[in-house]
């Protein structure tokens, strides 16, 4: 029993009229839609219209169509018997030895699925008649969350304590079918032949993945700051919802194991809405008034180290040659080099403690005093020091 390939591939319009009945997804499923039956169709009636028979049921003979972006399952008072993920024109046969039960092709996705079906599949004789749904396999869109009360974490950069009130979206794909319906989509949309909609308010499972997307914001935050280099504003988030979404998924991974037990992961995600606390707006705002960033002060001193590298390379080959040519001797020439080595690495040293010490934020004029000690100490020119005193104080 199961299915007999009549074609692979996309679907095209001439083979599909020489079908005189089949049965294919309803029309005008919304885009947030997870399952939905098949209804018959009627090429003398146009594609896509709805005609007799009962919605979700097919029976022996029944063609049946397989658009991209979907899976057809079929079931049996709620077991599995069969399983479409190849998208193609199909028969349904429940006598032909040749009838397979899964069509689940060769990508990495497959495979999952196909672990599932050896774990779910119907071990008995099914019948005649079988219920038949599509997954939706596609991203489902704008399911929202936010936060009524700001939700706080701890920078990882900065070691400063964040809270903010979130408003965002985040887009759902559903990797295996099978584990998707098992564990998560209550009986009735299996079997009732229902619309599962994560947009429908009464969807019971919109509100569980709600609440779990609310309570994982938190470790979605640090694990996105440390890969942002430090404390994040809205224009973070929304400049990188790639990195965003991947953030979420592990961490709702993590902790509810939406992957690995129902099928499901956060493909992307969106922050609509980021209202900072005021003990974080106070922090954004110093940040601002000395017009340099975290990471801008992290990059300063990267850039700082770089310079003193080139100046220390510079001043070790100008006194390899000027030792080849003291007139007191090479060895005179060469243990002059050598101090001047010394010198480079004492001004290495300090632009390696700069970019290793962590971004703070300092009175000024502390920091003017530290470079004031560098100058007294040779470590930096004053035309360094007057860069910075005029970085620091603007004057």
């Amino acid at each position: 029993m199961g299915f007999i390939k009549a074609f692979a591939g996309a679907i095209g319009g001439t083979f599909a009229d020489q079908w005189l009945d089949f049965y294919a997804p309803m029309p005008g499923i919304p885009a947030t839609a997870a399952i939905f039956p098949a209804v018959k169709q009627e090429t003398n009636a146009g594609r896509g219209s709805n005609t007799k028979g009962s919605n979700g049921i097919i029976s022996n003979g029944s063609r049946i169509i397989v658009p991209d972006g979907t899976a057809l399952i079929t079931l049996q008072e709620g077991a599995v018997t069969g399983l479409i993920a190849e998208p193609g024109g199909y028969t349904f046969s429940s006598d032909d030895p040749n009838a397979q039960s899964i069509f689940a092709g060769d990508g990495i996705v497959s495979s999952l699925i196909k672990q599932s079906w050896e774990r779910f599949k119907f071990g008995g004789q099914p019948g005649s008649q079988q219920m038949a749904i599509y997954v939706n396999l596609k991203e489902l869109p704008n399911n929202r969350f936010g936060t009524p009360n700001p939700i706080r974490w701890k920078d990882p950069f900065t070691e400063t304590k964040m809270g903010a009130v979130v408003r965002g979206t985040y887009t759902i794909k559903i990797d295996d079918p099978i584990l998707f319906i098992k564990n998560l989509v209550p009986i009735s949309y299996v079997t009732g032949g229902n619309v599962f909609d994560f947009s429908d308010m009464d969807n019971p499972v919109s509100d569980q993945l709600f609440n779990e997307v609310v309570s994982c914001l938190a470790p979605t935050f640090v694990s996105f700051a440390k890969q942002n280099e430090g404390a994040v504003e809205i224009e973070d988030f929304q400049g990188n919802q790639n990195l965003l979404g991947r953030c979420l998924s592990q961490a709702v991974e993590e902790e509810y194991q939406w992957k690995s037990q129902r099928g499901i992961e956060v493909s992307r995600a969106t922050i609509v809405g980021l209202d900072y606390d005021e003990e974080s707006k106070e922090f954004f705002d110093q940040a601002r008034k000395s017009d340099v960033t975290i990471r801008e002060r992290k990059k300063m001193g990267e850039a700082y180290a770089q310079n003193m590298a080139g100046m220390a390379a510079a001043a070790t080959g100008e006194a390899m040659q000027n030792a080849a040519n003291n007139p007191n001797g090479g060895m005179m020439g060469f243990m002059g080099m050598n101090m001047a080595g010394q010198a480079g690495a004492g001004m290495m040293g300090a632009a390696a403690n700069m970019q290793q010490q962590p971004a703070q934020q300092t009175d000024p004029m502390e920091e003017l005093a530290k470079y004031k000690k560098m100058l007294d100490e040779g470590l930096i020119t004053q035309e360094d020091y007057d860069a910075k005193k005029k970085q620091l104080l603007g004057v």
